[in-house]
């Protein structure tokens, strides 16, 4: 197995705070490529939209994720030490995966590959961050983001 990636949040907190982190740098990175462009001003107010900003500080976050990628007997032996549900996609008949399982999750999300693992990785990475960071970084307010509940 080979973990690749910067990092993977232990609880729901540390995703949000990550993901905040990020919002500097996406906007750098925003206003750099519009900048590269050359856009004029009206151009430049009319298409930096605080959703443009937001997409890149999503993709941002979900293209540092760290996942492993294996075997599927390594795979299935990660998932048989979980209680967790499975999220896969891709081919059973194939002998790699690419898997995301943050501690706080109740999901594992994989996907399988035989030969294109960097297409695997960031499919993954993609669905990864729909299926477990979305709803949680969108709403900061949910009752299920206190991490204290989890040692209690």
């Amino acid at each position: 197995m080979e973990t690749e990636g910067l990092f993977t949040p232990d609880t729901r907190d540390a995703a949000r705070n990550r993901y905040a982190e990020l919002r500097p740098v996406a906007d750098v990175v925003v206003r750099e490529v519009a900048r590269a462009m050359d856009l004029s001003s009206e151009a430049f107010d009319r298409h930096v939209t605080e959703t443009v900003v937001e997409t890149a500080q999503d993709a941002l976050f979900a293209s540092m994720l760290e996942v492993t990628v294996g075997t599927r007997v390594e795979f299935e032996t990660v998932c048989g030490k979980r209680d967790a549900e499975l999220v896969q996609t891709g081919s059973e008949n194939v002998d790699r995966v690419v898997w995301h399982a943050p501690p706080f999750a109740d999901r594992i999300v994989a996907t399988t590959f035989q030969d294109a693992r960097e297409a695997a990785v960031g499919t993954l990475r993609r669905q990864a961050f729909g299926q477990l960071y979305r709803d949680i970084l969108a709403d900061p307010g949910d009752p299920d983001s206190d991490d204290r509940q989890e040692g209690e």
